[in-house]
């Protein structure tokens, strides 16, 4: 167990916010398999002060979750990110506020936000400072190693938001020039450890249970965030917590338990949404979820092309697999 300012974490794997993935539906699931910390995908800051009604239903179904959740934010601009911060806490039942320094996409780079943030130290500072006097709840800070291999310096980034009054940071240990590609080097990350007293969580090839393990062990770090490999793979929570608390290593979901979390995950899904949204953002996790069957490749066509939820679960139900 670890704290995030006076959040009591129950255990040391986490969910990292991804866009179009961590939402309400999908941290229903992952609690279901020992998610206790939830941290959304990032949210626009201008959008938010000029209340856009598409950047809030991203939200929709947050206030139903039973565990602590964060909603993070992004942008340039101290004030409007302060004012952002201030509106939510009052319009959601939220733990914390997370920042986003670390998202490399050109989009939001573009804008002098997400990664784009760590060329410029100062401005980490009064971002981060400006959003925690704005706010009761505490505020953590996602970030990369650095902007690209010239410029690493997630230590300096930490320091700063730790100054400015950050509870916890989450560091990806790749440079925003590597986007996700290439490997995650985790010397950031013990780096940044070594150099802070808040709470750090390690973020970057986190495949399996061993990773997990290996990387608490060779950074220190209080936690550990995973990302892509949690796609399609719920599961992958309580493996790495069973691991972690206990040695054990559990046994993998079979066929039959991943097309019943299609279902599941649909359900909810169309819970939040209604069933023309559902099946467009399903049809993605169908094939994470499905990925590895034997004979798979022959259903995904149909998966992704289906118009209604009969054609869908009809696919699904076809499926041959071994059961």
């Amino acid at each position: 167990m670890f704290k995030i300012g006076n959040i009591s974490i129950k255990n040391k794997t986490l969910l990292a916010p991804m866009a179009g993935i961590s939402n309400p539906a999908y941290f229903s699931i992952c609690e279901e398999f020992g998610l206790f910390y939830a941290v959304t995908e990032l949210i626009s800051s201008e959008a938010i002060v000029r209340e856009n009604k598409k950047t809030f239903d991203m939200l929709k179904g947050i206030e139903k979750l039973n565990i602590p959740f964060a909603i993070q934010i992004f942008g340039s601009d101290p004030k409007v990110m302060s004012k952002a911060a201030s509106i939510l806490e009052k319009k959601y039942n939220l733990s914390a506020i997370d920042i986003n320094m670390g998202c490399p996409v050109p989009k939001v780079v573009k804008s002098g936000a997400g990664s784009a943030l760590l060329k410029d130290v100062d401005k980490v500072f009064d971002i981060v400072s400006s959003v925690v006097q704005s706010v009761s709840v505490p505020v953590t800070v996602k970030i990369r190693s650095g902007w690209d291999n010239d410029s690493i310096n997630c230590v300096s980034v930490a320091k700063a938001c730790e100054k400015a009054g950050a509870s916890s940071l989450a560091i990806h240990a790749r440079t925003r020039s590597q986007g996700y590609g290439g490997l995650a080097d985790w010397s950031a990350i013990k780096a940044v450890k070594d150099a802070v007293s808040i709470p750090v969580i390690g973020n970057g090839d986190v495949k399996n249970c061993f990773d997990a393990k290996k990387m608490i062990d060779e950074t220190g770090c209080d936690a550990i965030m995973i990302g892509r490999a949690a796609l399609g793979n719920p599961w992958i929570i309580r493996e790495c917590n069973e691991y972690l608390d206990n040695n054990t290593v559990i046994e993998k979901p079979t066929s039959v338990d991943k097309i019943s979390m299609i279902k599941k995950h649909y359900n909810l899904l169309k819970e939040i949404n209604g069933e023309k949204s559902a099946l467009l953002e399903i049809r993605s996790h169908a094939l994470w979820y499905l990925k590895g069957i034997p004979g798979i490749k022959s259903y995904k066509n149909l998966l992704v092309s289906t118009k209604s939820e009969s054609e869908f679960l009809s696919v699904l139900d076809s499926i041959s697999i071994d059961k």
